[in-house]
């Protein structure tokens, strides 16, 4: 069988050694008779001796670098998958400090209202109908129904317009069929907050001799004895006057990200005060 040839010089070089190593003794036994051939085999053997010697020894730091390797290499990989659980233990906490940061805000709301209270979390949006709308988990078995109000730390969400056992669609503030009745803080006029979708809201029916600045605050004024007085709805981010019609054209910005809403608080007014029947979810 050949041998490859990546070792035949190494095994050439072993056996000019053998051979020398051999005639070496060979002539020890007898220096007369080949003195000169004992020399010359000295002067071969010693470079091919030095040059396995350097070869082992170049071999056997390979092979020790080779295990380091591979014990580094399983290290390596060790430390990646501890680092991979440390990361997910730390988003663990992470996620339980924030959740803990909005429930304490919500409980202070909560203090803060006069009424029966039910914290549910968000666990759906319409995203595929015109309506703007999110799903809670709580429903009638928590004693909700419709038309009672839900709201957040930063102030109105919308009300309750379907429910079923355990869950309960809410109308957001934003959706074009969202009328609330609301007064500008500041000088208490009164008007309709209307949804207006991706703007935001409009403050309706507010005559041009009112005076309404940018900024002003705009809260629940709590006539339609849907939402309690008070609450905040948003900010008025613009005012226009024109010439045809007899109301000005307000924008408001809601206080509440909608889009980032987890967790929310309804809102659990006496049935005197919200009256209306059930309608099912499908």
């Amino acid at each position: 069988m050949l041998l490859p040839k990546k070792h035949q010089p190494l095994i050439i070089a072993c056996l000019l050694v053998v051979v020398s190593l051999i005639i070496l003794s060979y002539s020890v036994k007898k220096p007369t008779s080949v003195g000169f051939f004992r020399e010359l085999i000295l002067e071969t053997a010693a470079p091919l001796a030095s040059m396995i010697t350097v070869s082992v020894k170049d071999l056997a730091g390979v092979w020790k670098r080779y295990i380091l390797l591979v014990g580094l290499e399983d290290e390596n990989g060790r430390l990646k998958r501890d680092n991979a659980l440390l990361i997910q233990e730390i988003n663990r906490y992470r996620e339980g400090y924030l959740e803990n940061i909005r429930l304490q805000k919500l409980l202070s709301l909560k203090e803060r209202t006069n009424h029966h209270t039910v914290a549910a979390m968000v666990i759906g949006r319409d995203q595929t109908s015109m309506m703007k709308a999110i799903l809670i988990n709580k429903g009638t078995t928590h004693g909700l129904r419709l038309d009672l109000p839900v709201i957040a730390d930063q102030g109105v969400v919308g009300r309750i317009v379907e429910t079923s056992a355990h869950v309960s669609r809410v109308l957001l503030l934003i959706d074009e069929n969202s009328n609330t009745d609301a007064l500008v803080q500041e000088n208490r006029i009164q008007g309709i907050l209307q949804g207006a979708a991706s703007l935001g809201c409009s403050l309706k029916y507010v005559p041009k001799t009112e005076s309404v600045s940018v900024g002003n605050i705009v809260v629940t004024s709590g006539l339609s004895g849907l939402f309690p007085k008070g609450l905040l709805l948003g900010a008025v981010k613009s005012v226009e006057k024109t010439d045809s019609g007899l109301f000005q054209q307000i924008d408001v910005a809601p206080f509440v990200d909608f889009s980032r809403l987890e967790e929310v608080m309804v809102i659990v007014l006496d049935k005197s005060d919200n009256i209306g029947k059930t309608r099912k979810l499908n």
